[in-house]
Formats: structure tokens, sequence, C-alpha cells
């Protein structure tokens, strides 16, 4: 009897908007990143989180849509996060998701996931560089810039 064994699969965009592999500097940069490749129709109704996979100088390798959830949550496997960064050899990612109430700072929830994403990231020595977590209207907040990461 033969047995097969559950394989993720990963496919991703490698011209992101009008952008080839762009190199992110900022979290202005990152944002409007993300908002060119999230659905408009969805960015206020319920929570995405994706991540970005980076090479070594900071290029975007693609975009990776990880969940989708209700209108205040998502849930975040950690076990595929890393089987993605892992089978695309990111050596960075930054996190993002979206805030459908317009909320602009992270949530207790947003940051305890941030330091286990951190410490996993650790033990394969990826780098997070920030999360973004954007607003319907177009603002943004990062921790890198508020001093979380």
């Amino acid at each position: 009897m033969e047995h097969t064994v559950n394989e993720i699969q990963i496919s991703y965009r490698e011209k992101l908007g009008t952008l080839q592999s762009p190199s992110l500097s900022n979290s202005n940069e990152v944002a409007q990143l993300l908002f060119k490749n999230w659905d408009s129709n969805t960015i206020g109704v319920h929570e995405t989180f994706k991540i970005l996979l980076l090479n070594q100088s900071n290029k975007v390798k693609g975009i990776y849509p990880l969940s989708i959830g209700g209108i205040s949550a998502t849930l975040v496997d950690m076990r595929i996060l890393f089987a993605i960064v892992l089978k695309t050899l990111s050596v960075g990612i930054i996190l993002g998701h979206n805030h459908p109430s317009g909320e602009m700072k992270a949530s207790e929830a947003d940051r305890q996931l941030t330091r286990r994403i951190q410490q996993g990231a650790q033990l394969f020595d990826v780098k997070i560089l920030d999360h973004i977590i954007l607003a319907p209207d177009g603002q943004y907040y990062s921790f890198a810039d508020n001093g979380i990461l």
C-alpha cells in the first residue's frame, strides 16, 4: 500500500503590480505595496493576514495570503507560515494584516502573534522586519516604527 505525504505548493507573482522585485526601505513603501496587492472590495469586510517574502537584499520575492478570517479576527497557522518561508528560501519577511474596523493600533493578540512568529523565525535565522496593519481608508500602523519590533 502506497502512502502519500501532504506537501505545500507555493506560487507567487514575479511582477507585483508595476513594480518588479521592489526593494523596500521603509514602512510607507511596504504599506503602499500591500495596498496595491490587497483586494479593495474586501479590505473593509474581513481580516486577512499576508506575508511578504524577502531575499537577502530585502527585495520582494512574493506576497503570500496566509489566512482570511472574519470581521474582527483571522487565524495564523505557524506551521504553514514557516513552511512557506522555508520553501521559498526567504531570509526576511514582513507581516501584514488589515483591520476592517479602521482601528490603527496593535491589539494584544496582534502583539502576541508577532512575538510568537519572531521566536520561531530566530530558529531559522529569518528576520521579521515589520508588521503592518492596514486600514480600509489607506492609513497604516507599523510595529517597527512604533518600537514594538
